[in-house]
């Protein structure tokens, strides 16, 4: 339930956020059209498949850096 709610309020966060922009006329920080914002989604989507199927490589500790 609780995570209902905090997605419930990014929306509302995002929606008023995006009608200030809106109606001070200026861009907004994000990809303006639908198929810019379904790749964001899609990224989100990929990385979720991959945590969920449990695989992946430490590329930082790889490189020796983490």
């Amino acid at each position: 339930m609780v995570d209902l709610l905090v997605a419930s309020l990014a929306l509302l966060t995002g929606i008023l956020a995006g009608g200030l922009f809106a109606f001070i006329q200026v861009p907004i920080p994000a990809p303006p059209e639908l198929p810019g914002v379904l790749g964001i989604v899609g990224i989100y989507l990929g990385y979720k498949l991959i945590q969920w199927v449990d695989v992946g490589v430490d590329l930082l500790g790889w490189l020796g850096v983490g």
